[in-house]
This record gives structure tokens, sequence and C-alpha cells, in this order.
């Protein structure tokens, strides 16, 4: 018999860990190939990790609401056939070494082991191993603690007591990694205010931030008997620290600049109805505005880059995100990977196949990985334009806002007159650190007149 150790997959340069938020199998079943083991959810996307081998699940590590590390071992399936068993781990190797170690020194002292000896050893043991776990984080109480967190505890030398204190934000109250980081960094800072004010060295503005910060942790909201406490998702919930991270980590400046679409609106009635005999499928004005995306980031490339600390990656590839409202009205955004690669036909299939599988929550990790420039489509709820917040580690994002039936102004050889238009707002937010005005401003300029001048008689 062999061993094979499940292990949670890469799903992403920017996906370091994921949350279990179920076992499909149980120790004991049999597992198929190829079929799902767990699930687990990141802040993009739920998924499921299935077995590259058939076997009989034997051991898992992990439980439901834990947090895994990319890479880490999260079940051990036993495989049927010939094959070596994994090497015994450190602790079994030490025991076993232990073991004989003690085999031997009673046998040095010749005839059998005598009982009296091994009475005594077993108590030194147990006293060392009582000793060793004193400050040891349990799960006897009424909360669950996983592994990670426990061991966060221990490396900051957080006692039973005191981790018992710290507030969950997990399921039935369980304390998530980010609960326990947020404890252990608000841990520092109150002792560090403790100390200035013992030593009664704070400045005046000091004092200031001081009582707003601790006014502002300590006001409780209010609740009457009509009001309706509802608890966030979690996916909302790490929407809302991603969303937050990134309004903290970009200097965020937006362009705004109104197109006239008049001849893709005409294009698009044209053209719609002989696409869906054709192909099946509904064509939308999505697909148009990426294509106009893609070509134009291949104009402006340091569009295309991400922030990694003080260096400035340039992405290669065009990996065009698509954000998409979900039925429970969180957000994701899946990505059309190699855009700019794609003509229209391929880009309209592409807009389809996402936000179909998106909607119906059959979006795989890989599809919501690797975008290098994110598009959201704020008119769909007829707002005009929108300040949207960049995707990290992405340094820009625009917004299509609504296509309007307006009065204009239309300029001819003949001279000027007042005509019905067809006309939109883009709102291009970008990370002013690496992307000022000008590169803001020129690329949605761009981007704009890619789609005035569209081709009446382009083919699909």
């Amino acid at each position: 018999m062999a061993k094979f150790e499940l292990k949670l997959p890469k799903m992403g340069e920017s996906v370091a860990e994921a949350t279990l938020t179920a076992w499909l199998k149980e120790v004991g079943d049999t597992i198929e190939m190829d079929e799902p083991v767990v699930e687990i959810a990141t802040d993009k996307v739920d998924s499921e990790v299935p077995s590259e081998v058939e076997g009989k699940l034997i051991e898992k590590f992990y439980e439901v609401d834990d947090v895994i590390a990319v890479g880490a071992t999260i079940a051990i399936i036993e495989t049927g056939g010939d094959g070596e068993e994994s090497e015994p781990s450190e602790e079994k190797t030490s025991a076993q070494d232990k073991e004989e170690n003690d085999k031997t020194s009673v046998e040095s002292l010749g005839g059998d082991p005598v009982p009296e000896a091994l009475k005594d050893v077993e108590k030194t043991v147990e006293k060392a191993t009582e000793t060793a776990s004193a400050g040891a984080i349990t799960n006897d109480g009424e909360r669950f603690y996983s592994p990670l967190v426990k061991n966060i505890a221990q490396q900051e030398h957080i006692s039973q007591d005191e981790l018992d204190q710290v507030e969950g934000t997990g399921k039935e109250g369980r304390v998530t990694k980010d609960d326990i980081l947020a404890y252990v960094e608000n841990r520092g800072s109150k002792k560090q205010k403790t100390t200035e004010k013992s030593s009664n060295s704070v400045s005046g503005g000091q004092k200031a931030v001081a009582i707003a910060d601790q006014q502002t942790a300590s006001a409780p909201v209010s609740v009457n008997g009509q009001d309706e406490v509802i608890e966030m998702s979690r996916m909302g919930k790490m929407i809302a620290k991603h969303m937050v991270h990134s309004v903290q980590t970009s200097a965020h400046v937006q362009s705004f600049i109104e197109v006239d679409v008049t001849n893709i609106w005409n294009w698009r009635n044209k053209v719609k109805n002989d696409f869906m005999k054709r192909e099946g499928e509904k064509l939308t004005f999505t697909p148009i505005f990426m294509q106009a995306v893609a070509k134009t980031i291949r104009e402006f490339p340091m569009i295309n880059i991400s922030m990694d600390g003080d260096k400035v990656i340039k992405k290669k590839d065009i990996n065009l995100g698509m954000a998409a409202a979900l039925p429970t009205g969180n957000l994701i955004v899946p990505v059309i990977k190699k855009a700019d690669q794609l003509n229209l036909m391929g880009m309209a299939k592409a807009v389809n196949d996402l936000a179909d599988r998106a909607r119906n929550g059959k979006l795989k990790p890989d599809d919501t990985q690797g975008g290098t420039y994110t598009v959201t489509n704020v008119g769909t709820f007829g707002s005009v334009m929108g300040t949207p917040i960049i995707n990290q580690p992405q340094v820009a994002i625009l917004a299509l806002g609504a296509i309007r039936k307006v009065p204009a102004v239309i300029e001819t050889p003949e001279g000027d007159f007042i005509g019905i238009r067809h006309k939109m707002f883009l709102s291009h937010s970008y990370d002013h650190r690496v992307v000022n005005g000008a590169l803001g401003g020129q690329f949605v300029q761009r981007v704009a007149q890619h789609l005035e001048a569209w081709d009446v008689n382009e083919k699909i």
C-alpha cells in the first residue's frame, strides 16, 4: 500500500491561502480518481479539490473553516497496488529511536527489564510532557481553534485564557487567521499606548488620534427590537477586506470621458439577430468594449503592470478581468486570458461563457486568476458613471457607464446641427503612484477613439 498526500493546489499568483468550507469525503471513504474530496473558498471563487489518485481516505489534517496555505497537505489517501509508503515522520522516527535506545539500555543491565526502573522512566516522561504542554492551546472549551491559529498564538506567547477572549469572525464565532493577526497587531498598539500614557509624553496631535481611535473602537451600534442583524457572508467579508486593502494601498485618481457610440449601437442592432441564429448566443456590447480595451493596452503597455513593493512588474500577457455581479449580490471577476489575441467572435464567446458560469457558480479557481487589467460595467444598473476601486495588484480599472440617447452637436462639412446620439461615459481609475495623469488620461481617450471609429461594416 502507498500513501498519497492531497495538497492544496496553487490557484494563482495573488492567492496564498484558502478556507476549507466542506469535506465531501470522510475517513474510510473510497475515492475515485478526479473525484472531489474537499471544497475550498478564496476571496474570488469557491471550488473543489479533486484527488489525483484512487484509494481510501485515511487521514484529514484540517477542519471546516480552517485557513490552509497553498501547498499544504490537506489529507492522506491510501492507494491500492504496489508502492512504497511515505517515509515515517520525524516524530515517529524519534519515538522509534528512543524505544530502541531504552531497550538497549535495559538489556545492557543484564536479564529481563526491571519493572520499577521502567515506572520511574514513565513518571519522568509524563512530568516532562505536562511541563512542555502547560502553555499549549487546546480545544477542550466551547471554541475550536485551527492548527494555524494555535501556531500563531504559541509564537506570539498568547495564553489559552487570552486567546479565549479574542473575538472570532468565523463560523459559530471561530477565531480565524485574520482575527488572531489583528489581535496581535492591536495588542502591540495597546501596550504602546499604555506606555505613552503612563510616561505622559504623547504630543497633542497624537493624543487626538488616540482619542479618535478609542472612540471609534468603543462606539456601540444602536440596535432596537425592530432592527434585523444580518451576518456578512464569507465572500462578503473577503471582498470587503480586499477593497479596503486596495484603497489603503493605491493612490486612486479618476479620469472621465464621454464617448459617442452611435455607430456601435446601430451596428449591433443590425447583426445581433443573425449572430443569435448562427451561434445560439447573445451579442452584447461588452465584447466590443473589451476588444477596444485590449487593443489600447497594446498601445499603452505601462497600464498593464503590477506593483511588487518598490518594483514594477510589466506583464507580457493582456488578461482582462470582467467584473460580474452574482445573484447573491457579491462581485466576482473572471479573467479573459490573452484577450488581445481574440477576434470579436472569440471575445463574444469568452464573455458569454464566463458570465454564464459566474451566474451559476461554475467558475474554477484558474478562471479568476492572472488578471492584468479590469473592466466593470456600472451601466448595467443604470449608473451614468462610477469611480471603481482598483483590483490589486493591478494599477487601473475602467468603468463603463450606461448608454443614453442624448441631444448632441454634430459637426459636418456643411456646418453644425443638433441630433440624437447614443453616448456613454468611461470612468478610468488608476494608481497615481505609477500611472500619472497624462498616461491615465491618454489611455481612456484612446479607448474612446477606438469606439467612435467603429467600422459599421465589421463582420462577425
